[in-house]
């Protein structure tokens, strides 16, 4: 990066920066430490002004509602004079695709471990009233214990169903994406929890096989390999390596969940049942989404994040509310190669 961005930490009085730890198109991450309870924790910056777009207010008040051991925790935001900052619990242990390309796939049973975390999580969003529409092997983080514990951490395309329209438009990544999601016109909804769930299959394959579902490896340097792919996912063709085992209630599951027809593809409360996931699951897991989480001590209320993102939108001279925005401007991922491609 040519120009030195401001260090948004100098002074302040509760956070200081231990290093960077990522950036992108929405701002940049620091790893860093309160002072006052030396507690490590993760802070995102997004620049003030017109960045604070509804997805990025939408992202933040969506994850702020969400507490769960298999949700990476938000803490609080605050602003300094350049930037908006999203404090978040630290997950040290990197993301689900490394760790699946460091071991070139996993085995049935650990695989079967993250599965199970990673549909209790998701029934929580969905019980909250939150669809991620983004579930995606580099969305969800891993903790250092020996088993590791599954921690969703993006929101940015979550929809909230009593505070937000009906999922309608194309988001997600290529990959991953449902065949209705890929098939909605203007004006069209569909299920957004029935999409989260095919997203959940998806990424059971890829944790098995180490590979995408419907990629092919002789599609590598095809410039048709997007829209081959997007045929393979509306017409459900995919195969498992011969090379590769995996019992057959696995392959039953992911039969059931990788169907094209939304209205016959398992719920989660069908995969709750099934006796592939039920398999060595821990006691009272399911049950625990029926309690209630006990809410962090100090966590800063809707209202007060909502206050946050107003004043964090008028930096700049910007206007409230910053123009029309609509989910429109993501379709142009379905023309293009970004985010399929992985070394």
């Amino acid at each position: 990066m040519s120009h030195k961005r401001p260090e948004p930490l100098l002074g302040h009085p509760t956070y200081e920066k231990i290093k960077d730890l990522n950036s992108g198109t929405f701002g940049f991450v620091q790893l860093c430490r309160n002072k006052i309870t030396k507690e490590q924790c993760a802070i995102k910056f997004i620049e003030r002004g017109d960045k604070i777009t509804k997805y990025v207010e939408r992202e933040i008040i969506n994850h702020r509602t969400l507490i769960h051991p298999h949700i990476v925790q938000f803490k609080e935001g605050f602003l300094t004079e350049h930037y908006l900052g999203i404090v978040m619990e630290f997950v040290g242990g990197g993301d689900m695709f490394e760790y699946v390309v460091k071991k070139n796939g996993l085995r049935e049973e650990e695989a079967r471990w993250f599965f199970q975390q990673l549909i209790v999580g998701l029934d929580y969003c969905h019980r909250m009233g939150v669809v991620n529409r983004d579930i995606k092997l580099e969305n969800t983080l891993l903790d250092t214990s020996p088993r590791p514990l599954v921690k969703l951490c993006d929101f940015g395309y979550s929809k909230h169903e009593k505070y937000q329209s009906a999922p309608g438009s194309r988001v997600g990544t290529p990959a991953y994406l449902a065949p209705e999601v890929i098939l909605t016109t203007k004006g069209k909804t569909y299920d957004g929890k029935t999409a989260d769930v095919w997203s959940c299959g998806v990424m059971l394959y890829v944790m098995l096989v180490g590979a995408y579902p419907f990629e092919r490896p002789e599609d590598k340097n095809d410039n048709q390999k997007l829209q081959k792919m997007i045929q393979r996912i509306l017409h459900v063709d995919y195969k498992i390596p011969s090379s590769i085992k995996v019992s057959d209630d696995c392959k039953d599951l992911m039969s059931r969940i990788l169907v094209a027809d939304p209205t016959k593809r398992l719920n989660i409360q069908d995969i709750f049942r099934h006796p592939w996931y039920t398999k060595n699951l821990p006691p009272g897991v399911i049950e625990m989404n029926s309690r209630p989480q006990p809410t962090p001590e100090g966590l800063q209320s809707i209202e007060a994040v909502k206050k946050l993102l107003e004043e964090a939108r008028k930096a700049h001279g910007a206007m409230f509310g910053g123009g029309i925005e609509t989910d429109e401007y993501i379709d142009g991922a379905m023309d293009e190669e970004e985010g399929l491609d992985y070394e």
